[in-house]
């Protein structure tokens, strides 16, 4: 094993290590060893950097272009690709909570390239917590992980029953939102920006009717200009993305 930057490419790639990366495309995969990919220079560089354990990696200099073709998840492979250790997830029946700061929650985010968009979203604007509903997708697919652009790297996501998480929320006195089409401008209402949880739906459905129930207060992104006919709705990571910035506002 190698971690941080003690870790040197591996000159070979035999065909053990070559048929396990090659199952690590498959969720029952990752989630039996524990591990998930990373391609890309720059994010493997990152990787090296990060406090996560990196099992090995291998640049297309040392193995070949070939060897790198045949166990890249890519389209086009990278130059560049690293076997990583998921870390531990943060929530736990002894964890502190309610958590300080913005928390956000994934009512069935389906689509991995808007899961990783929002996981980069949330690097980008601070977001320490997330929060999905186990059918989202999973955080280490490939494509999500490769739409993320490294944030996965310092961001982990929480699988849990967002209901019973909510509760824990509004118990505890903090605000819920959510994003309705009949809901309070977003600009125009009361937001709190120092703690809070917002819901996300998924982009086909939008916030579950179960989940819907426990939103205190509910938010509407208006178009512009107002009264003109424009598209029905936006897809979920541009919309956590105008939240983000919102409330993040000074």
């Amino acid at each position: 094993l190698c971690t941080m930057s003690k870790c040197t490419p591996s000159p070979t790639l035999s065909r053990n290590d070559e048929k396990l990366i090659r199952s690590l495309s498959l969720k029952k995969f990752r989630d039996a060893e524990n591990l998930f990919i990373i391609e890309g220079e720059k994010s493997v560089d990152e990787a090296l950097a990060s406090p996560l354990e990196v099992i090995r990696h291998y640049r297309a200099s040392d193995i070949g272009a070939e060897a790198m073709k045949r166990i890249s998840q890519l389209s086009t492979p990278s130059p560049a690709l690293a076997v990583i250790r998921k870390p531990e997830a943060i929530l736990s029946p002894s964890a502190p909570f309610p958590p300080q700061g913005i928390s956000l929650a994934l009512d069935s985010v389906r689509d991995p390239g808007n899961l990783g968009t929002i996981i980069r979203l949330c690097d980008w604007f601070g977001i320490e917590n997330i929060f999905a509903s186990p059918d989202t997708v999973d955080a280490y697919n490939p494509k999500t992980v490769q739409a993320s652009m490294g944030a996965i790297l310092r961001k982990q996501i929480n699988y849990t029953n967002l209901c019973s998480l909510t509760d824990r929320f509004s118990e505890s006195g903090i605000p819920v939102y959510g994003t309705f089409l009949g809901g309070d401008d977003i600009y125009a209402g009361d937001i709190d920006r120092k703690r809070c949880l917002i819901i996300m739906g998924s982009e086909s459905f939008g916030i579950s009717e179960a989940l819907a129930s426990k939103v205190t207060k509910r938010l509407y992104i208006p178009p512009y200009p107002t009264g003109v006919r424009t598209s029905e709705s936006l897809n979920v990571a541009i919309a956590t993305a105008i939240l983000c910035y919102e409330i993040r506002r000074p």
